[in-house]
C-alpha cells in the first residue's frame, strides 16, 4: 500500500535530504585519481557521526546493515561506490580510483526515523566522449522524469518519459537497464509503490499529492539485462559502461518537489 506522506513528514524527508545532499557532494569531491573507495565510505561516516552530534537527534547512513531484496547478506557499508559496469550496490573495497572510471556514488540518510535516497555518476580524470555522453543523458533523463511529475499524471509516465529520452537522445545506443528500479520512501527506504524506468504514458497508478518516490533512471552504453555479483552488487551483463542517477521527490499540487537538491 503507498503511503501518503503529510507536510509535516515532507518536511522532515527534506532535513534528511538536506543532510544526504551535502555528504554525497564531500564524497564527490574527494572521489579523484589514487582515492580508495573505502576512504569515501570512511567520509560518508565520519559525516554522518558530526551531523548527528551536532543536531543532536539520530542521524544514521540508510544502507549501512540494510537488507535489500535479492541481496544474500545486510549492505555492510555506509555508501554505494559502483564502477564501469557495476550499476548499483558496488562495495567501497580497496579498489584505487584512475582516470578513466565512471563511479556512482548511491547514498541513504535516515534522520529522526525519515529517509532520503539519492545517487550521482561522475567520471574520474579524462573519460571517453561515450562515458561522457552516458553520463550526460542519464542525468537529464532524471530531469526529465522529475519535470512531468504532478497530481493526475501516472506512474508508467514516468518510465515512458526515461526510455523515450534514453532511446532518442543516444539514437537507440544506449538502454535502459531491466530488473532494477525507482520506489517509494520516506518513511521506510524502500516503500510502494515501484518507479519503472520504462513504460507506457497513461498507464499504472495516478499519482497523488504526499507521494514521495525515489526516481532513478540506470543507463547501459550496451545491453539492458543485468547480473548479480559474488559481492550483491549488480552490473551489466555484457561489461558495457552504466550510469545511475537518483533524487528523492515529493508529489504536490503544484508539481515535484526535489527533496535531496
Amino acid at each position: 500500500m503507498i503511503k501518503l506522506k503529510t507536510p509535516e513528514e515532507i518536511e522532515k524527508i527534506a532535513v534528511s535530504g538536506k543532510i544526504l545532499s551535502v555528504i554525497l557532494k564531500a564524497a564527490a569531491e574527494n572521489a579523484v585519481i589514487g582515492a580508495r573507495l573505502r576512504e569515501l565510505d570512511e567520509l560518508a561516516r565520519r559525516l554522518v557521526a558530526q551531523t548527528e552530534k551536532r543536531l543532536g537527534v539520530s542521524v544514521k547512513p540508510a544502507f549501512l546493515g540494510y537488507l535489500s531484496e535479492g541481496s544474500l547478506k545486510p549492505y555492510p557499508a555506509a555508501i554505494c561506490t559502483s564502477v564501469n559496469d557495476v550499476i548499483v550496490h558496488g562495495y567501497p573495497s580497496d579498489y584505487r580510483l584512475k582516470s578513466g572510471d565512471v563511479l556512482k556514488l548511491d547514498f541513504g540518510i535516515n534522520y529522526d526515523g525519515y529517509y532520503s535516497d539519492a545517487a550521482i555518476t561522475i567520471g574520474i580524470g579524462e573519460i571517453y566522449p561515450q562515458a561522457r555522453k552516458l553520463i550526460k543523458i542519464t542525468k537529464t533523463a532524471l530531469g526529465k522524469a522529475i519535470k512531468i511529475i504532478k497530481p493526475g499524471r501516472h506512474l508508467g509516465d514516468i518510465g515512458w518519459a526515461i526510455s523515450d529520452y534514453v532511446k532518442s537522445a543516444s539514437r537507440g545506443k544506449f538502454t535502459v537497464i531491466e530488473g532494477l528500479t525507482g520506489h517509494g520512501v520516506g518513511i521506510k527506504l524502500h516503500e510502494e509503490p515501484t518507479v519503472y524506468n520504462y513504460g507506457l504514458k497513461g498507464s499504472g497508478k495516478k499519482l497523488e499529492e504526499g507521494m514521495v518516490l525515489a526516481i532513478e533512471p540506470m543507463v547501459s552504453a550496451g545491453s539492458e539485462k543485468i547480473i548479480q555479483k559474488k559481492d550483491d552488487s549488480y552490473a551489466t551483463s555484457d561489461g558495457s559502461l552504466s550510469a545511475h542517477f537518483e533524487h528523492t521527490v515529493a508529489v504536490t499540487d503544484s508539481g515535484a518537489r526535489i527533496l535531496t537538491q
